[in-house]
């Protein structure tokens, strides 16, 4: 029998006691633990641990956090009426479990605090109106569809279409801001994992981070409480006084993983097999986000979608679009056309976005947009062959401008300034002349530093047009000298 010395202490205490009766996978039958609450967290004599689920007089049903084995005639103890996982500041820089457990090889947590994980959201008095943006680095992104300090955004695409690395680009982003990245990984493979954190690790990222992780091969239970156990010590640090920023990667697996657990309890399948209270398990998870009026700190939300073969009609896709405040959608017909990131500028969108822009930066956007529609159309006319006006010559090669701009290796960020200086020189060319777009974007990085307020836009916008506009090379023409009348008749 497992030694486990914090069991007979609670055994001793007169803590609530049961018996493992029946054991279904990860699914927990006790007799006992009468007047057990539900979420509490159970200890049992062989050390693993369970989240109390359903209750029914003498007969509990449990989650097993640590793993399927678990045998008949076990005895277990109520341990906490929570179930529990260690929150601070200590964790920044971490990689932890769900449970709190390092899984770093840099030693024990030096942190004491707790707190439970189904915490309950901030009420709508306790709230305030989110107005700042928060800039991801991202050109595509921060230019046409702005993330809102506070807000919730779904992150969704297929497979392999750039999800995590703009993720990556965003988190790199904070650095210097102060602001903390929570970044949750449910369900991904060894190499996935290893491939982000050593791209945190190596864009310094890692410092101002921490990583919860639940693998493939961890318990289901833990892929559910992943993101909850996640959120609660993000919360210690919002309400502590900090801007924090959580990344839940994925919500596909965590869903996944809860249908399991779900069918391997017996509970009626819904749609697409989901059990019934699968859009209650995601929203009362993101309806945590916002700014606390009390001190005016953000929870922002970026939960990630998997929406194969580009299907964002998907049960779970409408789901999570209807719970946030927008999605930036990732396709993967975009990426293979060779455009990075990869953003659908059809389907995306942020609906709080506009209130944290300035009025230039509200125009550039939608000019932006306007001109880019009109490139489409230019570039379908183009196909045929036929000549094109004037105006729609002009439309073409704005647009190849634009999204020459756009492209963005992932290795390189851009502040906002300089996104909107880079854009706003090319607006200024009008299309009707060639400009270095490579050269304009590195000089746009060493002038971005000059502009200190709305004014100086428009003087090094000017500067770097003229430095930028690619002059084509005066040719010698050769006028045809006519035979005179009289040479005519010779």
């Amino acid at each position: 029998m497992f030694n486990n010395a914090t069991f007979q202490k609670l055994v001793e205490a007169d803590g609530l006691t049961g018996e493992v009766v029946a054991v279904n996978s990860f699914i927990i039958e006790v007799k006992g633990l009468e007047g057990v609450r539900l979420g509490a967290q159970v200890l049992f004599e062989d050390g693993q641990r369970g989240l109390v689920r359903e209750a029914y007089g003498d007969k509990v049903i449990l989650f097993n956090v640590d793993s399927e084995k678990m045998a008949p005639g076990t005895l277990a103890v109520v341990e906490n009426d929570v179930l529990s996982v260690p929150v601070g500041k200590n964790l920044i820089g971490r990689v932890i479990s769900p449970m709190g457990k390092p899984i770093d090889g840099k030693g024990a947590l030096r942190t004491t605090k707790t707190s439970g994980i189904f915490n309950a959201a901030p009420g709508i008095m306790a709230r305030s109106m989110l107005n700042e943006q928060l800039a991801s680095g991202v050109t595509a992104v921060d230019m046409f569809f702005p993330v809102v300090l506070g807000q919730r955004i779904a992150i969704l695409g297929d497979s392999k279409s750039g999800k995590s690395t703009f993720l990556s680009q965003l988190s790199a982003s904070q650095k210097g801001t102060k602001r903390i990245v929570v970044y949750v990984l449910i369900g991904k493979r060894k190499v996935d994992i290893e491939q982000l954190l050593a791209g945190l690790r190596e864009s310094g990222a890692m410092d101002h981070t921490i990583v919860v992780l639940a693998d493939i091969f961890d318990s289901l239970t833990q892929s559910y409480m992943a993101p909850y156990a996640a959120c609660a010590m993000a919360e210690e640090l919002w309400y502590g006084g900090e801007d924090v920023v959580i990344i839940y990667d994925d919500l596909t697996s965590h869903a996944e993983a809860y249908r399991q657990l779900s069918l391997l309890q017996e509970v009626d399948p819904g749609r697409d097999s989901y059990p019934g209270d699968m859009f209650y398990a995601h929203s009362s998870l993101l309806e945590r986000a916002g700014k606390l009026l009390k001190n005016g700190k953000t929870l922002t939300s970026l939960p990630v979608v998997l929406t194969p073969n580009d299907d964002i009609t998907a049960y779970l896709s409408t789901s999570i679009m209807s719970i946030t405040d927008g999605q930036i959608i990732l396709d993967l017909n975009v990426f293979r056309q060779g455009i990075r990131p990869a953003v659908n500028a059809g389907l995306s969108v942020s609906r709080v976005g506009g209130q944290a822009q300035t009025v230039r930066q509200k125009r550039l956007s939608g000019t932006l947009f306007k001109l880019l529609s009109k490139y489409k159309q230019a570039e379908e006319f183009s196909h045929f062959g036929s000549n094109l006006s004037k105006d729609a010559q002009i439309d073409l090669t704005l647009g190849k401008q634009i999204y020459a701009a756009l492209q963005q290796p992932p290795e390189t960020l851009c502040t906002l300034n300089e996104q909107q200086l880079m854009l706003e020189t090319i607006l200024l060319g009008g299309g009707t002349v060639d400009i270095d777009v490579p050269a304009l974007k590195a000089a746009a990085l060493k002038e971005a530093s000059k502009i200190k307020d709305e004014k100086d836009f428009d003087a090094v916008e000017a500067a770097l047009l003229k430095a930028h506009t690619i002059k084509p090379k005066v040719e010698k023409v050769v006028i045809p000298v006519t035979a005179g009348p009289e040479e005519e008749k010779k």
